[in-house]
């Protein structure tokens, strides 16, 4: 039995990640990582994930930092590790060692990417993985009176040439090192590579690995989601932010705000996030986008698939009356909806008897969002637009969340309290519990 609850499993899993296969085909995007995500136990298991990625269709950039392995290079040689406003003072003895760090880990990565034993998540594939000249720096100059020497930023992204490459299978990696056009090398901020090129390129999803599980409250919960807005001012409130996410957070807000469809902050010391991330709803981690992506509103007949895959289980266990195909495409208009990311997660509708009266009806919330308080949501919209037509009372027939509408101020009634023409079209069957509220 527990076999084929196994196997039941499975099959469900692997077919409920079909739709996110289909959305992110032919898609960009643009992961950065430390030098500690290279030398943590789990990058081979982040190779097998990039795998997995470039397998589905998904076209990747990669962005590599190496501070460890800087750090590590400079205690070698008996050099001090100095930085100022957030950039490493970069001397020519310090270039060496950047240099040094960051050519280890790229090789490190290319030989992560080349693995394919027979018994890996690797057996079969071929990854090609491409290093050339597409960025440009420039020198940060004198900060402070402070000369930063071979510090520096990002002048250009090769959009175009990266795209190319992207677009015949190939990976493309990326370091914290430029060249100028005077054929000096320069170091990089890691963050500032990544967000540059997501910006360039016009990527997608700008993904982030971090030390943290994502951006928490004061409290340590996680932030699922956040807008650019709602991060900068974290960024500046945030002293429990761990020193990945104090860093990447404003390369992440400005990302967004310069045309990143979604920015991802998770964690890669637990293993397989960036796919738990990528392929179920809720994901693991933090996701910046320029808006909210909840969005409440009227329903549009474009909705009706949506509606029926929401409402069809509810229907199925008799929560709610059976709505046909034909009848939700009449009544459309009086529904309002709640988008998550491009998916209806929640409904309501709003049926008006007489001249003061309405039915607040088909009140469903999708089984993963029931605590994010969308039905709170619909319930204040609902509200909102029968007071609009003049409604001074609402009421609602249901068999399984009596207390949900007590608690939001609904009182019991009888069914000879309905208007007559709902009273009439009363099952006696379904025997649904009347409650009523005052507007």
């Amino acid at each position: 039995m527990s076999e084929e609850l196994s196997s039941a499993h499975f099959v469900s899993l692997f077919r409920s990640v079909a739709p996110y296969i289909n959305l992110f085909r032919g898609k960009t995007f643009v992961l950065a990582f430390g030098g500690k995500a290279i030398s943590g136990p789990l990058a081979k298991s982040l190779a097998y994930d990039v795998n997995l990625l470039a397998a589905l269709g998904v076209r990747l950039v990669l962005v590599h930092g190496a501070r460890p392995q800087i750090e590590e290079e400079l205690r070698e040689k008996g050099i001090e590790s100095r930085t100022h406003r957030g950039y490493r003072i970069t001397d020519a003895p310090t270039l060496d060692c950047v240099i040094d760090a960051v050519g280890s880990v790229y090789l490190e990565i290319d030989a992560l990417l080349s693995q394919g034993l027979p018994d890996t998540p690797m057996a079969n594939s071929t990854i090609r993985v491409i290093k050339g000249n597409f960025i440009t720096a420039k020198p940060v100059g004198v900060i402070d009176g402070v000369d930063m020497h071979y510090a520096g930023t990002v002048r250009k992204i090769d959009a175009e040439g990266i795209r190319a490459q992207l677009k015949i299978g190939n990976i493309v990696i990326l370091s914290c090192l430029g060249a100028s056009p005077t054929g000096e090398i320069f170091n990089l901020a890691m963050e500032e590579v990544a967000e540059a090129t997501a910006t360039a390129i016009g990527s997608d999803k700008l993904i982030f690995l971090t030390d943290s599980q994502g951006v928490t409250d004061i409290d340590g919960k996680l932030l699922d989601e956040m807008t650019t807005d709602m991060a900068e001012r974290l960024i500046t409130l945030g002293e429990w932010l761990s020193p990945d996410l104090k860093r990447y957070m404003p390369s992440a807000v400005r990302a967004s705000r310069s045309g990143v469809g979604r920015v991802h902050l998770i964690g890669f010391n637990e293993d397989g996030t960036l796919l738990q991330e990528l392929f179920s709803r809720d994901g693991v981690g933090t996701i910046i986008t320029r808006e909210s992506l909840e969005i409440l509103r009227d329903a549009k007949p474009d909705d009706i698939a949506g509606l029926v895959a929401l409402i069809e289980p509810l229907e199925e266990d008799g929560t709610l009356v059976r709505r046909s195909r034909e009848l939700l495409e009449r009544e459309i208009t009086r529904f309002s909806v709640v988008e998550h990311d491009g998916m209806i997660v929640g409904c309501a509708a709003l049926y008006p008897y007489g001249e003061d009266q309405a039915e607040l009806a088909c009140v469903a919330v999708h089984p993963h969002y029931r605590r994010w308080g969308y039905g709170e949501q619909l319930l204040k919209r609902i509200e909102t637009r029968a007071r609009a037509v003049g409604i001074k009372r609402l009421f609602v027939l249901t068999t399984r969340t009596a207390h949900w509408f007590k608690e939001r101020g609904f009182v019991d009634q009888t069914v000879d309290q309905l208007p007559v023409e709902k009273r009439l079209l009363y099952n006696m069957q379904r025997r649904s519990k009347v409650f009523a509220k005052p507007l």
